[in-house]
């Protein structure tokens, strides 16, 4: 069959694709023809689908939605309007059937549904539920039992059970379907995942919703290969995609093992995404020794009893740690806050800062107002997570004084980044920031917190 696959992510700095590039590379091993979009370059997105569709007959059309917003309480910039009408778009061009999926649409896939002419619905891993519906509907199959298929039923979304199949069965992921040369150029870093699933029980967090609470791994070889594909574009700094990189502790020396084997530490600069828990001296080691050069941990908060409201498993005394061996690793860290949960108070957010200050991280970003997602236990709490505009909670009872007030709390200490209106120049903001732009366009690449790190201590 012959298959359209549309990025519909034009968030600027540009992210690669990572699940596009994986999900091609599935189809065409199935023997299917594929052809991708990638509307990220367009001026004019709608125009550009009318002529890529008028250009051949497709028999199945994808597409996929990163992010619903840019998870920003300030902003509230949803992108679900734009991708809404793109699918429209689609709709309008071809009657070939059209399928969605992508992290952002496993997050809330009724409700995206319901408002676009879409035919198809995918929640959760795409390379083996799509070349499945491919492969049915070419042979005009029944499909409609197809596990993570949504589909419509009476004039209503039915959604069947998921399948978390093992990662091992994936092609290997030669990453050639993407432009990657052009998004590191653009975007600065590539894109690389380990395992999907998260077991975790954040009270806030849409990963497990979306990809399932089983880890599942992808093996180190499979991993280093992918990697070995990136580096002959020319892509030489990388971030992980995984939730946490060392949920679980042994697979993630597993990879760092394979990639020491084979010497990537002399070829890449990496960063990954890492829990202050679990977390050991011995994994700093292996992590730097395989060519990582920073970890952002999501810290959450300094206070003990917040994080066990946020249902974090780890204490102050992990981030401490955790930021202490990685630094005399030699890496840099940052710290991520999710400040104004259930319960958060003045006290709470001074020992937040004030064990941010002893951890001695390079960056903290502070996130202030949680965002509520469908599926998540905060939704479950509170509600709100299933409509269409983005919907956070602010504990009510600092609401009125809390970004004044920590504003105050940390002072000129550049190293905060905090989305405060009234200080642009700190915008913890990755979507439209034109400094991380002009940063990446001046040569700038890593992780976008340690880009602007490196442009701060650069002045």
């Amino acid at each position: 069959m012959k298959i359209a696959l549309i990025n519909t992510n034009r968030m600027q700095p540009p992210i690669a694709p990572i699940g596009l590039d994986y999900l091609a590379e599935a189809l065409a091993a199935a023997g299917h023809s594929v052809q991708l979009l990638d509307l990220c370059w367009e001026q004019d997105p709608n125009q550009a689908i009318v002529q890529f569709l008028n250009k051949s007959d497709f028999g199945l059309i994808g597409m996929t939605l990163r992010n619903t917003d840019d998870c920003a309480y300030v902003n509230c910039q949803s992108f679900l309007p734009g991708f809404i009408d793109m699918v429209k778009t689609v709709r309008s061009s071809t009657d070939a059937p059209i399928v969605l999926g992508g992290v952002g649409f496993s997050v809330m896939p009724e409700k995206t549904l319901s408002l676009s002419n879409a035919d198809f619905g995918i929640w959760g891993d795409g390379e083996f539920a799509v070349t499945e519906l491919a492969g049915r509907l070419e042979k005009k199959q029944n499909w409609n039992d197809l596990p993570n298929l949504l589909w419509p039923e009476h004039g209503k979304w039915r959604r069947n059970p998921p399948a978390r199949r093992s990662l091992a069965g994936l092609p290997a992921m030669g990453r050639r379907w993407v432009d990657n040369r052009r998004y590191f150029r653009h975007g600065g870093q590539g894109g690389f995942e380990t395992k999907r699933g998260c077991p975790g029980l954040c009270i806030y967090c849409a990963d497990p919703p979306a990809k399932g609470k089983r880890v599942r791994f992808r093996p180190p070889a499979a991993v280093a290969d992918e990697l070995e594909r990136l580096l002959e574009q020319g892509v030489d700094v990388l971030h992980t995609c995984d939730a946490e990189f060392n949920v679980p502790e042994r697979h993630a020396l597993e990879i760092c093992g394979e990639m020491m084997s084979r010497g990537m530490a002399d070829k890449i600069r990496w960063y990954a995404y890492c829990s202050p828990g679990r977390f050991s001296r011995e994994l700093a080691r292996a992590m730097h020794r395989a060519g990582c050069v920073g970890i952002n941990f999501g810290a959450d908060n300094g206070n003990g009893e917040m994080l066990k409201r946020l249902g974090r498993d780890f204490g102050p005394a992990d981030i401490l740690n955790a930021a202490l061996w990685s630094k005399e690793e030699g890496m840099v860290v940052m710290l991520d806050l999710l400040l104004g949960a259930p319960g958060e108070t003045r006290k709470s957010i001074e020992q937040t800062v004030e064990l941010m200050r002893r951890a001695g991280p390079d960056r903290v970003g502070i996130a202030l107002g949680v965002r509520i997602y469908p599926g998540t236990e905060l939704n479950a709490k509170i509600g709100g997570g299933d409509s269409f505009d983005p919907v956070f909670f602010l504990e009510p009872q600092i609401a009125p004084f809390v970004f004044d007030w920590l504003s105050n709390l940390i002072g000129e200490d550049r190293r905060f980044l905090f989305l405060d209106p009234t200080r642009p120049e700190q915008n913890y903001n990755y979507n439209a920031n034109q400094r991380l732009v002009d940063a990446i366009r001046d040569g700038y690449r890593g992780a976008y917190w340690d880009i602007l790190r490196l442009c701060e201590e650069s002045r």
